[in-house]
């Protein structure tokens, strides 16, 4: 019996698709890789609008808007809107997700670090999404909403990885600058994450809990401002430590432009924190602290990332001479 031609898929436009795929990282992957980023970083500041404008029971169960419609209702006015459009804006970081995982499909086998890092950023945004969901459920508990930021954290810190990967080199890769700066980078990044975590935590102690009738998490919020800023200052101490001591480290890591940009990016967020504080705590310039405090996740990322550089561009170049160890990887 001859097959259907309505029922029976078109292997060879299959076929040409695939062969369209990239087969190395050009400037297709590029793109889709910095769109990952951007968007993830763009769901933070609109997730922030949410809780901001007390909108984050506009939609009051999930994943349906209400229990009687998916899309909200007229009667649910600005606030509806506002939690609504968050939510779809998941579709967006699903067709990304869905177009990065694609873009690097086909190296697989050469570009490994590529296939998996697009493979689990794409495997996050739903659990992302049921994350959302559950703080609907729970009524903006406090601390399942810092929660949900902080998936956000570790999603621009994956796709900060992502785009570095996309312009190194595969294969082995070699720690290219002298030990103690490597030691001095991590300790910085333990102390980013600190700053972020009690910043959470500060945030959960304040007014803008997404809702007026929310649960704030007990703590007193005036103690947590002075708390967080204890491992802020740290870590400026810090980025200036590694910015006196990155003129020791080679040229071609580029460093000095990333540690440069963490320092940049930490003295904005100093200067909006203590604007907001004083100021009251305006909904702009908080929603502009918490987009910093993920530009300052993926400043640090980068940093970190250049440390080291390819095996087979190092060992030969006296530049390096005493700061090089060989780092073994999977290619």
């Amino acid at each position: 019996m001859a097959a259907d031609p309505t029922t029976t898929p078109d292997l060879g436009l299959l076929r040409r698709f695939v062969a369209w795929l990239p087969a190395r990282v050009d400037r297709r992957v590029i793109a889709a890789a910095w769109a990952t980023l951007i968007v993830q970083v763009g769901i933070v500041g609109t997730g922030g609008l949410v809780r901001l404008t007390g909108s984050g029971l506009g939609c009051p169960t999930w994943p349906r808007c209400t229990d009687e419609s998916l899309v909200p209702t007229p009667e649910m006015g600005i606030h509806g809107i506002i939690e609504f459009g968050n939510r779809m804006l998941t579709f967006l970081l699903v067709v990304v997700a869905i177009a990065m995982f694609l873009s690097v499909v086909r190296m697989r086998r050469e570009r490994r670090d590529l296939f998996w890092l697009s493979l689990a950023i794409g495997l996050y945004v739903p659990l992302q999404a049921i994350i959302g969901g559950i703080t609907v459920l729970t009524n903006l508990n406090p601390y399942v909403v810092g929660l949900h930021y902080f998936a956000s954290v570790v999603l621009v810190a994956l796709a900060t990885v992502l785009v570095q990967r996309v312009y190194a080199a595969p294969g082995p890769r070699v720690l290219a600058v002298p030990a103690w700066y490597a030691a001095v980078t991590h300790l910085t990044s333990l102390l980013v994450m600190v700053t972020v975590v009690v910043g959470i935590l500060v945030t959960g102690s304040g007014p803008h809990a997404g809702d007026g009738g929310a649960a704030r998490n007990g703590l007193n919020p005036e103690f947590m401002q002075h708390v967080h800023s204890w491992p802020a200052y740290a870590l400026l101490a810090a980025t200036l430590v590694l910015l006196v001591g990155v003129r020791r480290t080679p040229p071609r890591l580029r460093l000095r432009l990333w540690v440069a940009l963490l320092l940049a990016v930490e003295a904005a967020q100093t200067v909006v924190g203590l604007w907001q504080s004083r100021a009251g705590l305006p909904v702009a310039l908080v929603n502009i602290h918490m987009v910093l405090a993920v530009l300052l996740v993926a400043a640090m990322t980068a940093v970190v990332l250049h440390l080291k550089a390819s095996a087979q561009a190092l060992p030969d170049r006296a530049a390096y001479s005493g700061s090089v160890r060989p780092v073994h990887t999977r290619r």
